[in-house]
């Protein structure tokens, strides 16, 4: 595990800058103390900080193959490289390191480009061949490892973090204001683009190749097939099949040099790699929790059920209201964007609790979005059957006065308000938008947006916008709609998931892996057929089947927390005051996007209990500090330095 950056200029005398690369990989130092390494040959330069795990002593990167032709710097973990490995030695490769990283390299020299679909893994790295002197860039099939770029006709620049690109000197951080709609919609941005001007993301399953001429050939080398369920076969046969492919998952990713923990919330699915873990081990390992003082939001007491059921060696953190705002711009700075889910703050503050013993973690993240374990598949499956035949006797316009009712009416409270509005009564079943991400997703959905954003925002956003990129995925997908809710997930709501991890994790110099996301064992599990993957709201059932024999029936088959923080109940007296205030200063509403009257009435109608803003406040609170913090250039260090509080470790 590390961090990246590489410049490859065009001009035909053009000379990589290596002091520019050093500042690159300078400002990603967290996400590898250890150990840096240069590479520079004329118009390339490329750069690595390093965690040391596999081959502490002999991995030192940038790495070259026998002769010096091709270079390579390497993010991540390959987790058959062993296999791998021992082919390339038959086929006449000579190894100098015990590193997962030189057998890229070889694999590149056996099968060019096509040596992707031999990886099993995380990964993102960029290879140089000084004979084509081309650069080849490629990023894994699930987007595990993020890689930013910025492609201009004088250079291309890229980087592990958006940070590193704009580190290279000359570059202004500039909003991208196109992409306003879809974050107010969804927090996050599900396409090519990023939150910066004229910076991108390689996408998940993609490759890039590009020479001196300046021109980038991108290809998908991967897609999910979720279009066709299995051949209907018996229970017995789905749980079978796939505990065996997740404990050969599991073990595949305990390789390390360097000490492994797990991350145990308590829920299934890290409760299942936890359990899995001990059994392949036969040892007690290291597990890592958080929580809050605030009971009703506190998986704790269910992370020590499992820790007492599988002996581990536990360690658990409070999170205080206190921690989690001062920290906040600070993890923002981390992620180079506005934060999307109030869980990412925990998740720092038990990746820093969890350093402390450990290198490498585990985690339980994937197993939702491949096994249908969120309550809304289960819901829109069954919403949809009801707005078919609801829509068939009701006509268009009582149903229009019902939706408007719902949303206006004075005799509804918040709670009422909201369960409604996630049902057919609310949702206008002949958009699939409405009908299922504003019922999801979105804490502004497009009605709402044209509210809140100022009129001349209004005029130079284009229509359509905030859900253009994930209707293409969801159009682009075929099959069932099980399969089609769990690819379109897949490739948008997870992508951002896993970015949350990887830059949380590495703030605190932590390596988190996700066996639920083998790419072999995703495309089993996204194609079980959806009435022995879920009973009644429940999903994951052939997980939960699965492990029966190594976890308890109470966690196993308990009411699914998601992660949960007191972000709303903090969301009160002197604190809402304050928020308030920071997004109606002058300098927050100068910046032109919404308008005033629109933001002081989502704290009027929140702090009367007419309706949950929490989520739309969160949403406008992070887009300030980003703006603050990433593009203004203020100080983010040591505000309000949190003081973790640990509570146990036994």
């Amino acid at each position: 595990m590390c961090g990246i950056a590489g410049i490859l200029e065009f001009g035909s005398d053009a000379r990589a800058s290596a002091r520019a690369l050093r500042e690159m990989c300078r400002v990603i130092t967290h996400r590898g103390p250890d150990d840096e390494g240069f590479y520079t040959d004329g118009p390339l330069g490329i750069g690595m900080r390093r965690l040391s795990i596999v081959d502490v002593a002999g991995g030192h990167q940038p790495l070259s193959n026998e002769d010096g032709t091709l270079w390579i710097v390497f993010n991540g973990e390959i987790y058959n490289h062993l296999a791998l490995r021992e082919q390339l030695i038959a086929r006449g490769h000579r190894y100098t390191t015990h590193s997962d990283t030189e057998t890229v390299i070889h694999l590149f020299e056996e099968y060019g480009e096509d040596c992707l679909q031999h990886l099993r893994g995380m990964f993102a790295f960029s290879i140089w061949n000084r004979n084509t002197r081309t650069l080849f860039i490629a990023r894994d099939r699930l987007g595990i490892k993020p890689l930013y770029y910025k492609l201009t006709p004088e250079r291309l620049l890229f980087g592990s973090e958006i940070k590193a690109i704009l580190a290279h000197g000359g570059i202004r951080p500039e909003f991208n204001r196109a992409a306003l709609p879809e974050y107010l919609a969804f927090g996050y941005l599900s396409g090519e683009e990023s939150f910066y001007a004229g910076i991108g993301k390689l996408l998940p399953g993609h490759a890039m190749t590009i020479g001196m001429n300046g021109k980038a050939e991108i290809r998908q080398y991967w897609d999910l097939d979720a279009s066709t369920t299995h051949e209907s076969r018996d229970e017995s046969y789905y749980v079978g099949s796939y505990r065996e492919l997740l404990e050969g998952a599991v073990q595949s990713h305990l390789m390390s040099d360097v000490p492994l923990g797990v991350f145990l919330s308590g829920g299934v699915d890290s409760s299942a790699v936890a359990a899995l873990m001990t059994k392949l081990r036969r040892e007690p390992v290291e597990t890592f929790s958080v929580g809050y003082a605030e009971q009703a939001q506190s998986e704790l007491p269910f992370a020590r059920t499992v820790a007492d059921h599988i002996h581990s060696r536990h360690h658990e953190v409070l999170v205080s209201e206190e921690d989690f705002f001062g920290a906040l711009p600070h993890l923002i700075w981390h992620e180079d964007e506005p934060i999307v889910w109030p869980s990412s703050v925990s998740l720092y503050f038990v990746a820093k609790l969890a350093r402390e013993r450990v290198t490498v973690v585990l985690t339980g993240e994937g197993a939702d979005e491949t096994l249908a374990g969120y309550t809304r598949y289960a819901f829109t499956l069954k919403n949809a059957a009801m707005d078919r035949a609801y829509r068939s006797v009701v006509p268009g316009f009582l149903r229009r006065g019902l939706r408007n009712t719902v949303a206006t009416s004075s005799l509804l409270g918040a709670t009422a308000r909201r369960k409604l509005e996630h049902t057919f009564l609310a949702k206008d079943g002949n958009s699939w938008a409405s009908f299922y991400f504003d019922n999801f997703f979105s804490a502004f959905g497009e009605a709402e947006q044209r509210g809140l954003l100022t009129d001349a925002f209004a005029l130079e956003a284009a229509p359509s916008t905030a859900y253009k990129n994930v209707l293409d995925y969801w159009n682009h997908s075929s099959g069932e709609m099980l399969q089609r809710l769990l690819y379109t997930d897949i490739k948008t709501y997870l992508v951002e998931l896993l970015m949350k991890q990887d830059n949380m994790s590495m703030a605190a110099s932590i390596e988190s892996r996700v066996p639920f996301l083998d790419h072999v064992l995703v495309e089993f599990a996204t194609r079980i057929p959806r009435e022995v993957q879920i009973q009644g709201l429940a999903g994951k059932r052939i997980l939960k089947k699965a492990v029966e024999d190594l976890l308890p029936h109470s966690i196993l088959y308990r009411q699914k927390m998601g992660f949960p923080t007191p972000w709303s109940g903090w969301l009160a007296g002197a604190r809402l005051d304050a928020i308030r205030a920071m997004l109606l200063e002058p300098r927050s509403l100068d910046r032109g996007y919404f308008r005033r009257e629109a933001v002081d009435t989502l704290f009027k109608e929140h702090r009367a209990q007419h309706r949950d803003n929490a989520d739309r406040i969160w949403r406008l609170l992070n887009l300030e500090w980003w703006h603050r913090v990433c593009v203004e250039g203020e100080p983010h260090d040591g505000i309000g330095e949190p003081a973790m509080r640990m509570v146990s470790s036994r």
